[in-house]
């Protein structure tokens, strides 16, 4: 099962984390497959009073719907499993370990999914730090500092919007290639149907002309 992130932050310096792990927000944007009757589980490391959204959409695949659950680093089921398109989840104030966010495919024993998956962790306290370190210089950074708080205020719902907009663009593109597929499929069903019906017309009426003759002999 893959796993985002990394254990034990408190044992690794600053500058040996990844840069995933420093910044103030982070964005991951997956399309997954989930094989028919399986499970699948992701983990992403959230560190505590970070906020944590997760959504998923499925992009393709049997009746367009699958299972989507995600469990706090205790194992708790913080969002139930439900058999739906797409559904998402926010934390607000998350505790500090490993997400899982799991993705059930086992009502469907025949049909595989793609899944667009969407993450993002963001540490507003690090937006406040930056600001104070600013502050701490003694320079005047209003406009500058207000316009941070803007940003820390709206990133969260931008970042909804766009993993709602990916989600709508995958599903169509995915719909449009199967309906491609579909036309094709049964355009060349049909002129090999006329094809085969063509052919036997013509053999039957060409037997229908087909005279056979013979030498007789004539009595007296």
């Amino acid at each position: 099962m893959p796993i985002l992130g990394q254990p034990e932050l408190h044992e690794i310096p600053e500058a040996d984390r990844p840069w995933y792990e420093t910044m103030p927000a982070v964005a991951m944007d997956y399309k997954v497959h989930i094989e028919a009757g399986k499970e699948d589980c992701y983990y992403q490391y959230v560190q505590q009073g970070s906020t944590l959204y997760v959504s998923f959409h499925v992009i393709r695949g049997g009746d367009g719907m699958a299972g989507f659950a995600v469990r706090n680093p205790r194992g708790e089921i913080v969002h139930p499993y439900q058999w739906q398109a797409s559904s998402d989840y926010t934390d607000g104030a998350a505790m500090g370990g490993f997400y899982a966010v799991c993705i059930d495919n086992q009502f469907s024993r025949f049909a595989s999914k793609l899944v667009n998956l969407y993450i993002t962790v963001i540490r507003y306290e690090e937006w406040e730090k930056f600001t104070k370190e600013i502050e701490d210089l003694n320079v005047n950074m209003n406009n500058f500092t207000n316009t941070i708080s803007t940003v820390e205020r709206n990133l969260n719902a931008m970042f909804m919007y766009q993993a709602h907009s990916r989600n709508n663009e995958a599903r169509d593109y995915a719909l449009i290639l199967d309906n491609n597929a579909y036309v094709w499929k049964w355009s060349v069903l049909q002129i090999l149907v006329i094809v085969f019906t063509t052919s036997v017309q013509v053999f039957f009426v060409r037997k229908l002309f087909d005279i056979k003759t013979g030498s007789g002999k004539s009595r007296i």
